[in-house]
């Protein structure tokens, strides 16, 4: 049977993927170490979602490795060999602002992590699909130069904006801040790009916009939608930083992006890139964000404002999905951002307030 090797198989985007492909009849060989939980604090673990996949997904194996050792992600390539046949590398450091505090250990598993699984993948499967989560962070601060028109409770560029649809793959990288965390996803991203080119493997590079989903597990400083859903419905203090609450974010489904996944494996390219989220279609600001959680939850935000903007961080952020909808015009987005916290409210507000309450 064919495998897919998904690392950060635990997390948000990974467990959809195993999810999603098991059901699609692959054995699923699931990496991951419960690192969130070392970032994050425990209250981010992953271990409940681990549990959840070995109960449910028959052909589900997990193997509680690191991605920085490259041996053991050799001897685990090298076991699945031709049987692999695709690879969903999921495995990171997500967040913008812990990558300050340990800028070596973030590069590691971003960067270095990820050369590892490429090259035991060139060495021991080549024909393998390889998909890597890659970040909108990659283009720094450069998108804040654009010329945002400020509304009541967002920012917005004019509709006779070029870029009024959402920010293309052609935007620079370079002369921008970024935040260690975007330095090490972009050497990652360029390195997937490097091994199609180069090496001739099937790989696709998906920019994310904010990846969301009722798996998250949402911390402070990481999982938008769920942390803010998580705090409106605990009573936990929120902060929003910067921008007075109108920066602006697309959003995607943790569903809707493995089903990109799906398409993306079925007629794999080699060193495609794509931004990819909510678009045009899915998008809020914080403020927005805000009046939808309270709505959805009938509770009411505890949330107080700092001007202090997080370094390198994005004003305004809507992707361009034309590039992967001329590839794949079969794919669409099922859930819009009313439809996301629903989702997330249904599968985590009874959870969340029983722990509030012990």
């Amino acid at each position: 049977m064919a495998v897919a090797l998904i690392t950060g198989s635990t997390g948000l985007i990974g467990s959809a993927a195993a999810y999603r492909f098991e059901a699609l009849g692959y054995d699923v060989w699931g990496v991951d170490n419960d690192a969130r939980s070392a970032f994050f604090g425990p209250e981010a673990s992953t271990e409940q979602m681990r549990s959840s996949l070995e109960r449910d997904l028959r052909n589900y194996r997990h193997f509680d490795l690191d991605v920085r050792d490259r041996a053991d992600m050799e001897k685990l390539v090298a076991d699945a060999g031709s049987d692999l046949t695709l690879v969903i590398h999921a495995a990171a450091q997500p967040s913008h602002d812990w990558s300050a505090l340990e800028p070596l250990t973030d590069f590691a598993v971003n960067a270095v992590g990820t050369v590892n699984v490429l090259e035991a993948v060139r060495r021991h499967a080549p024909g393998a699909a390889f998909i890597f989560t890659s970040t909108n962070k990659v283009y720094g601060d450069t998108p804040n130069q654009l010329p945002f028109v400020e509304h009541e409770k967002r920012y917005d560029l004019s509709p006779e904006h070029e870029w009024f649809d959402g920010i293309p793959e052609s935007m620079s990288i370079d002369r921008s801040t970024h935040s260690p965390f975007g330095v090490s996803k972009a050497a990652a991203d360029l390195m997937v790009q490097e091994y199609g080119r180069y090496f001739g493997m099937r790989t696709g590079i998906f920019r994310g916009g904010c990846l969301t989903g009722p798996g998250h597990a949402g911390a402070e400083l990481h999982g938008f939608l769920a942390y803010l859903m998580k705090c409106t419905v605990t009573g936990k203090p929120y902060t929003v930083h910067g921008y007075q609450g109108k920066q602006v974010r697309d959003n995607i489904h943790a569903a809707d992006l493995v089903s990109a996944f799906e398409h993306f494996a079925r007629r794999p390219k080699s060193a495609a890139v794509y931004n990819i989220g909510g678009g045009r279609e899915v998008n809020c600001s914080m403020l927005e964000a805000i009046d939808l959680c309270e709505q959805v939850s009938g509770c009411e935000l505890t949330w107080s404002y700092s001007d202090a903007n997080r370094v390198g961080d994005h004003q305004w952020w809507i992707g361009d999905l034309s590039r992967f909808r001329s590839d794949y015009p079969e794919w669409a987005l099922r859930f819009d951002i009313r439809g996301i916290l629903v989702d997330i409210f249904e599968a985590n507000a009874e959870k969340w307030s029983e722990t509030a309450e012990a």
